[in-house]
């Protein structure tokens, strides 16, 4: 039997961090919200305590702050032609499971995307013309401008106290910043990181080769800060158990240190954690929605929340499942092109190279998750790509993240598997060597999408969301051309070995973590027969439904989506105050 509740005014689905963002405007302004998280609250627990806090086996390798892979996994196949299977134990990107989401256990990059992101489609065709598009790439503009975003990056880059060094403040260009990066008002809150001795080793590489290194821009909090809220961060010890990991100095700005402690004291707010979201109540004639489904994961009850107003504001992977569960949006099909949910999905084109100097002291162990030396001339359209053969492109940088026993070894190619050599080459280069990385951007492919399986299904019976993907054309040659110049890059640091640089190739491999950059499958624009939601995020089929998140992005960026995300959020927490104080069309 399903229990129904009290009607809420605006519920949320998932508790990360675009939840905790939007509530904040709409319980500023006393609307009700309830926020439903499938997770637990992890702050006062062993993953935020030390020692406890610093074991890499229990949360970096056993991934104990993410889903849980044997209650609901996804399946994999590379085309149309395959049998897909599901993935028994996910690498490749790794989905949040408590208060917090994925961003408690971020590195912390936050990024502006380019100037010209949200309106890529027209950005290449004025300048490379129509065709230079491939009929396979769907790019589509997405209905907002980076200067309508610009207010709501600004405030989060407050909120969450950004440590960073700005390139260009109101159209003029400042040294040692981003001189590809689109105008902002002001500098980051808060000073950059410290750099590290990678990143001075990349940097005069970089420099002398014409190129203009800056610092990752951060949410490790470079000191203490107080943001406008009154939430407090620590000063970044650079413990090295960021990514995984959260931070028990509190020093990496994330929801469940600075949104949802306070959130909790707001009247008319409520966090309902172990609370799994089975489906909306979608009412298909008068094209709304009522409410949805939940389990609660203590009791194994089964509850209906009314809503006045429902919001999926999950991970990528759930934003569409639940729009598919419920058949809320026509599904994409990818033989006739037509449909919706489920287009355009992205991931990330990366590849790496090591560098060994027995010389240099590079101490791994000294770094935090976003402690890196970064250049932006190979990145998206930052280049001249005429006659290259593809688009996009990425950022080339040096970071340090981490030197923890387990994962942390890289060793010389050709380096013994096991045994007194491995051991001596561990021994030899652990201290001494470093990676450079390229993050790349992925653009959406006709053959790139999600679905619902029609086999496999998840712990509560429910069809596990299909990923039919694989690195296509337009991405394995552009990862071809940027790799070349990371290599270019590392051979001219005079390093003792360089390991070789392997672009991305086909197959897609789960087994190998990138990110946790996965876009697309609902995407945002003007045009319903190319996009989910409205520009405004607000669902075409269901006027009171709203998606936010990185589902709603048209293609996937050389850059962490983090930034644009924490926009849309606070963008859209505005834009809610307006549809509940009249509901319509926005």
């Amino acid at each position: 039997m399903i229990k129904k509740l009290e009607r809420r005014t605006v519920v949320i689905v998932g508790g990360g961090l675009t939840a905790g963002l939007m509530a904040r405007q709409l319980t500023a302004q006393a609307i009700d919200v309830l926020v439903l998280e499938r997770g637990g609250d992890h702050t006062h627990g062993a993953a935020a305590r030390l020692p406890s806090q610093r074991d890499e086996l229990r949360w970096g390798v056993r991934q104990g702050l993410m889903q849980k892979w044997n209650v609901q996994t996804y399946s994999l196949r590379h085309s149309r032609s395959d049998a897909s299977l599901p993935v028994r134990w996910m690498e490749a990107f790794l989905p949040g499971e408590g208060m917090g989401g994925a961003a408690s256990h971020w590195n912390g990059h936050t990024w502006r995307w380019a100037g010209y992101d949200p309106t890529l489609r027209t950005r290449y065709a004025q300048r490379y013309g129509s065709k230079a598009i491939a009929s396979t790439m769907p790019l589509q503009d997405w209905g907002v401008t980076y200067e309508e975003m610009e207010p709501y990056h600004d405030l989060f880059e407050k909120l969450f106290g950004l440590s960073g060094t700005a390139g260009n403040v109101n159209g003029e260009t400042r040294p040692g910043g981003n001189p590809f990066e689109a105008p902002r008002r002001g500098e980051y809150p808060q000073k950059a990181l410290e750099i590290t001795e990678a990143g001075l080793i990349f940097k005069q590489a970089a420099e002398k080769m014409g190129y203009h290194p800056f610092p990752i821009p951060a949410a490790n909090s470079s000191g203490v800060y107080t943001n406008p809220d009154g939430q407090k961060l620590g000063q970044c010890q650079y413990c090295g158990h960021c990514e995984r990991f959260i931070c028990e100095a509190q020093a990496k700005a994330s929801a469940d240190v600075l949104l949802y402690p306070m959130l909790r004291q707001r009247k008319g707010f409520e966090l309902r954690l172990h609370s799994h979201v089975l489906g909306v109540n979608y009412e298909r004639q008068a094209q709304r929605v009522t409410g949805v489904r939940y389990v609660d994961g203590r009791s194994g009850k089964e509850y209906e929340q009314p809503a006045d107003v429902v919001v999926l504001g999950a991970f990528t992977m759930t934003n569409n499942k639940l729009l598919m569960l419920d058949e809320i949006g026509a599904a994409y099909d990818p033989l006739t092109g037509k449909g919706v949910v489920g287009r355009n999905f992205c991931y990330q084109t990366n590849s790496g190279v090591g560098i060994f100097m027995k010389d240099r002291w590079i101490n791994p162990f000294l770094a935090s998750g976003s402690t890196g030396m970064v250049i932006d001339e190979f990145n998206n359209d930052n280049f001249d790509h005429t006659g290259l053969g593809f688009l996009g492109g990425g950022m080339i940088s040096a970071s340090v993240f981490n030197g923890r026993p387990i994962t942390a070894r890289r060793l010389p190619p050709g380096t013994a598997r096991w045994g007194t050599r491995w051991k001596q080459a561990n021994a030899d280069w652990y201290a001494h060597s470093f990676g450079l990385s390229i993050q790349g951007s992925c653009y959406p492919d006709t053959g790139n999408f999600l679905d619902l399986d029609p086999v496999y299904k998840d712990a509560y019976g429910q069809p596990l969301v299909r990923m039919t993907f694989d690195w296509r054309d337009n991405e394995m040659k552009m990862s071809a051309y940027v790799t070349k110049k990371m290599d270019e890059i590392a051979k001219s640091i005079g390093a003792d070995i360089v390991s070789p640089a392997i672009p991305r190739k086909s197959p897609f491999d789960t087994r190998i973590y990138q990110s946790t950059h996965v876009t697309g499958g609902t995407p945002m624009g003007t045009d319903p027969a190319t996009s989910v939601v409205t520009p405004h995020l607000q669902h075409w089929d269901a006027q009171n439904l709203f998606v936010v998140g990185a589902s709603v992005f048209q293609h996937n960026s050389g850059y962490n989506p983090t930034g644009p995300l924490a926009a849309l959020a606070l963008r859209l927490g505005d834009d809610l105050v307006r549809y509940v104080q009249r509901p319509r069309m926005l």
